[in-house]
């Protein structure tokens, strides 16, 4: 196989880089174990580090990938073994009208993290493989993973994600092919309970979803509620971890945008995408009056032509670094006037020139 190598002709540098082109579909692999962009990272910095100072064990029996995906799979399972879980504010509570609201701060591991999506898509070239790989880091989807004990969620993502055969997850989880068979049957019917409703990826967006895009980003920066509206399912949620308040439906959402939320007059959103879908990077004007400064990240939700989630991820000193976007924005160019247009003049010489006979 292409991956396996005789030792003692891989170089350190020819190692490094053979493990690097696998760090981005590692790091969705811990994505989607671990539900948090950070500790994926780590997670695969120490899956690398393991590999690097043992591959003199490695023998070539499997693919490196596959030897890779077993040393990522223990370190998620030891990072897993204290049993908390990451959620959304809607996995723990229900919809808070405006009138109660209260924001309340959890402890950041409670949260289920956004993550961009250049960190954890690879490139493919079957358009299928990228659906499935969007679909399945979407927030609902990972949400609905946390449900699941780590030995099936593992399972569940190798089998029914990366396409792995039940033999080679037998043999990655040391256990046995009907061991594997059983824990996904498990982990399907868990799933189907907390079945996540389906939303539109990021790439590509068709024509409709982008002119309801630009609306939305029209209404808000202009913070047009009627506007804004007009753009929600009559069900659509709005959250704002870290705090555990959320909201669903219009009323409520224009009530808080229209009270507590009304600080965001007067902000700017810059698209970017994470977790598969459509994003904003969300500017509030700046205190010194010039320019705009980071305040969140909102994960947006697109069902049947309308937007049904709204997540604003607050905190935006951690997202913004992650998602390599500016730490401010400048204050918009003033538009410059065109000069006036005239008649142009007769020179003196012209006027004075002698009528021709």
């Amino acid at each position: 196989m292409a991956d396996r190598t005789t030792h003692g002709t891989t170089t350190h540098d020819d190692l490094d880089a053979r493990l690097e082109e696998h760090r981005t579909e590692l790091t969705g692999y811990c994505y989607r174990m671990l539900g948090s962009a950070f500790e994926a990272e780590d997670a695969v910095q120490d899956t690398l580090v393991r590999a690097w100072r043992s591959f003199g064990t490695f023998e070539g029996r499997a693919s490196l990938r596959s030897w890779l995906y077993r040393i990522a799979t223990n370190v998620c399972l030891d990072m897993l073994s204290a049993g908390s879980r990451r959620a959304r504010p809607m996995d723990l509570s229900d919809p808070t009208p405006v009138a109660e609201a209260r924001l309340t701060a959890r402890p950041e591991a409670t949260w289920l993290e956004p993550v961009p999506d250049g960190r954890v898509l690879p490139s493919v070239a079957d358009p299928a493989d990228t659906a499935v790989s969007r679909e399945t880091i979407r927030l609902a989807f990972v949400a609905a993973l946390q449900h699941l004990p780590p030995k099936q969620r593992a399972v569940l993502i190798l089998r029914e994600v990366l396409a792995w055969k039940a033999s080679e997850v037998a043999e990655l989880l040391g256990t046995t092919v009907a061991s594997v068979n059983s824990a996904l049957q498990r982990a399907r019917a868990t799933l189907a309970t907390a079945e996540p409703a389906g939303t539109a990826t990021a790439d590509p967006l068709d024509a409709e979803q982008k002119a309801l895009l630009e609306r939305y980003v029209t209404a808000f920066e202009g913070y047009d509620m009627e506007a804004l509206t007009a753009l929600l399912h009559d069900d659509a949620k709005f959250s704002m971890p870290p705090y555990d308040l959320w909201l669903q439906g219009h009323a409520d959402i224009v009530g808080w945008m229209l009270g507590v939320g009304s600080v965001c007059r007067g902000s700017r959103l810059l698209p970017t995408a994470a977790n598969g879908t459509p994003a904003f990077a969300h500017y509030h004007p700046a205190e010194d009056g010039e320019g705009h400064t980071p305040w969140a990240l909102q994960v947006i939700e697109i069902e049947d032509g309308r937007i049904s989630g709204i997540h604003n991820f607050l905190e935006a000193g951690r997202w913004f670094p992650l998602f390599d976007l500016p730490e401010r924005l400048a204050p918009p160019k003033p538009e410059s006037s065109q000069p006036e247009t005239s008649e142009p003049e007769t020179s003196e010489t012209e006027s004075s020139k002698p009528e021709e006979p």
